[in-house]
């Protein structure tokens, strides 16, 4: 796996996505259940198909990305293929010196922001934190592994010990990043509505912000075409109270990640299982009736 992406990340960015995005059709008419979910997710959420059916290419595109961001980024600077939008709220963030929880949906190139990050604001002495899950496959835990060494960055797995680790790295002041749209594991999480459907959520993020006081911003990578690169949007993030119930901060925080992917459907990963529920939990079955 390793000579795969090492050769593929050769390629010039703009043929990598050409190839992801017939990756992403072959997909999409391959599997009848992936073609099922995207479309109900579509639905569920009210978007026009119009307005979603470029994610299925998109999809693709961010496979097909990971060899260029994992390997031939590697020791070398973003340069032109990257553009800021927003970035000023990250530097405001951290003059406070409180800490900073960022959050990104399933969207558009979200590997792309904790490297931007890391290239502009953070150092090998107070890095960004990212929490991870290692790979099934031990090849492409290697790539991974090694894509994620750089200065500037570090990672954190998804235990015990990684919720540690980000809560010592926000009590100094450093910078985290979650994925919340993911559904939780060992029952980190509580129902909670998402496009309007209840979603096992996970409730790291907010326990995180109330435990710590620290400061909270939205961002996504939006991916650009042709090749052009990646443009990363941080956008203010809603108040979460520090005596607000699990419940009620899921809710809030499913709202923000709404709000960010109805400004691009058509590169949010809808095909992505949102509204499973998690085997061998006892967590109750989704509620009918989800508070709003």
């Amino acid at each position: 796996m390793a000579w795969v992406f090492r050769g593929l990340s050769r390629l010039p960015l703009a043929l990598l996505h050409a190839l992801g995005a017939v990756l992403g059709w072959i997909v999409y008419f391959a599997s009848g259940v992936y073609r099922r979910r995207f479309k109900a997710n579509v639905a569920q959420a009210g978007v026009a198909w119009s307005d979603a059916r470029p994610a299925i290419a998109a999809a693709g595109r961010m496979a097909a990305e990971l060899p260029w961001l994992w390997v031939a980024t590697r020791g070398k600077p973003l340069g032109d293929k990257l553009q800021w939008d927003g970035g000023e709220l990250i530097a405001a963030a951290l003059a406070e010196k409180r800490g900073l929880v960022m959050l990104t949906p399933h969207m558009g190139c979200f590997e792309i922001c904790a490297q931007a990050i890391a290239e502009r604001f953070t150092t090998p002495e107070s890095p960004i934190t990212v929490l991870y899950r290692p790979a099934r496959q031990a090849s492409l835990r290697e790539v991974m592994a090694g894509s994620r060494e750089r200065p500037g960055l570090a990672t954190a797995p998804a235990s015990l010990a990684g919720v540690r680790q980000m809560i010592r790295a926000l009590r100094k002041g450093e910078v985290i990043g979650l994925l919340p749209d993911q559904v939780p594991p060992d029952g980190l999480g509580v129902w909670a509505p998402f496009f309007g459907k209840p979603a096992y959520t996970m409730t790291l993020a907010a326990r995180l912000v109330q435990q710590t006081g620290a400061a909270l911003l939205l961002i996504w990578g939006e991916r650009l075409p042709g090749g052009q690169g990646f443009v990363v949007h941080v956008m203010p993030a809603p108040q979460i109270a520090r005596d607000a119930s699990a419940e009620d901060a899921a809710a809030t925080i499913n709202a923000a990640m709404e709000s960010v992917i109805r400004r691009a459907p058509g590169q949010y990963l809808w095909g992505y299982h949102r509204y499973k529920q998690p085997r061998g939990l006892d967590i109750g079955a989704a509620p009918d009736n989800p508070a709003p």
